[in-house]
């Protein structure tokens, strides 16, 4: 079954990070990550991951009462932003919890895990 991950991190952090060059432990954590990602490949659990672009240069787009409409960045003011997703396949719902808290326990950060629905899910 095919899971998606989302990875939070604080706004407040995110554009700290931006303003300097990565402390230490963001590099460490990110070369844990990266280890941890190896792993994942070589037992194929792991579909595809990536980092996201910072949020002021996303967009929403969203039908309202004159027809759709695309605005600058995400909803409004935010503590959490998305920063990374994953997607992982795994045997069952208990593996993908596995994962997700060594993932949480190297970067710190919360991850929300989402089945993607596939055949499984069809009616």
């Amino acid at each position: 079954m095919k899971y998606l991950l989302l990875s939070y991190t604080p706004a407040a952090a995110w554009d700290a990070a931006g303003a300097d060059t990565p402390s230490d432990e963001a590099l460490a954590a990110f070369a844990a990550y990266q280890e941890f990602a190896q792993e994942l490949i070589r037992s194929g659990e792991l579909v595809t991951t990536e980092g996201l672009g910072h949020p002021a240069v996303s967009a929403t787009v969203r039908k309202g009462p004159t027809g759709v409409v695309a605005t600058d960045g995400p909803f409004a003011e935010l503590k959490e932003v998305l920063a990374s997703f994953a997607v992982i396949d795994v045997a069952s719902h208990e593996r993908a919890v596995e994962i997700v808290t060594r993932l949480v326990d190297l970067m710190g950060e919360p991850v929300e895990i989402r089945p993607i629905m596939g055949e499984e899910f069809a009616a």
